[in-house]
């Protein structure tokens, strides 16, 4: 009977171990197609970019492992709901939309401009009456539906430049941090026009609305990136000197 006890123990060590070190793996979702938020790096084959670094530097804090899942933007957050990650780090803009489906963390970016690219020269009149590009299901794309002007929605970003070298649309609209390599490289070709615009409430951690826990404890890790400014540390060497950061 002690033997029986002993062995019965053990197991229950064991399974409470593997559980233990099941809840201690978080898995994050990333896009890999929009930098220098997320990319893939071409030297490596792994996710870069800004939240890879940050979300590393999330689960460190939080005494968590990171694995990283590659997902298409357009199924992001029902693959979230569906359970085939944890959390969502993928440029993620917290609107009330999607609060109806997900919860967020606090932001960890702020609200930073959207702005418009066109083929140089193209009068801005384009903005109020032309095709404007933006990835689909985005906060770009529902401020383009919300004008007067005809929206064209791309599963990829990379796509809305294409149609507009192609001269498919007029004007792209998307995160202005996105857009400026493309108009840096182009040159000459592709200019900003129009005034930037500021959509959504920052962004945030993507989390499901069951796991108020798991939220919680990315919020502390967030708070204290923050309180110690490494957060500002981390968006200064991806965004440049200009971008917004916490006070």
């Amino acid at each position: 009977m002690r033997n029986q006890l002993i062995g019965t123990t053990i197991l229950a060590v064991l399974l409470g171990t593997g559980l233990a070190q099941a809840q201690d793996t978080v898995r994050l979702g990333s896009e890999g197609a929009y930098p220098p938020y997320n990319f893939i790096n071409d030297s490596t084959g792994e996710l870069d970019g800004f939240e890879r670094d940050l979300g590393d530097a999330l689960c460190e804090r939080a005494e968590v492992s990171c694995e990283w899942v590659i997902n298409d933007w357009d199924t992001i957050i029902p693959n979230l709901v569906s359970g085939n990650y944890d959390a969502i780090m993928a440029g993620m803009s917290i609107t009330e939309a999607r609060e109806e489906v997900i919860s967020f963390t606090q932001n960890y970016l702020l609200p930073e401009p959207s702005a418009y690219i066109a083929l140089s020269g193209t009068d801005a009149d384009v903005l109020d009456d032309g095709v404007i590009a933006a990835q689909s299901n985005t906060i770009q794309a529902g401020h383009i539906a919300e004008g007067d002007a005809d929206l064209l929605e791309f599963p990829t970003p990379d796509e809305t430049i294409s149609a507009l070298r192609n001269g498919e649309v007029d004007a792209v609209l998307a995160d202005k941090a996105f857009l400026v390599p493309y108009v840096d490289d182009s040159n000459g070709e592709l200019e900003f026009i129009g005034d930037d615009v500021l959509i959504g409430g920052g962004i945030g951690m993507g989390i499901r609305q069951s796991d108020d826990e798991l939220r919680e404890m990315f919020d502390d890790a967030i708070d204290e990136m923050k309180a110690d400014g490494s957060l500002n540390d981390l968006i200064t060497e991806w965004f440049g000197e200009d971008y917004p950061v916490f006070e």
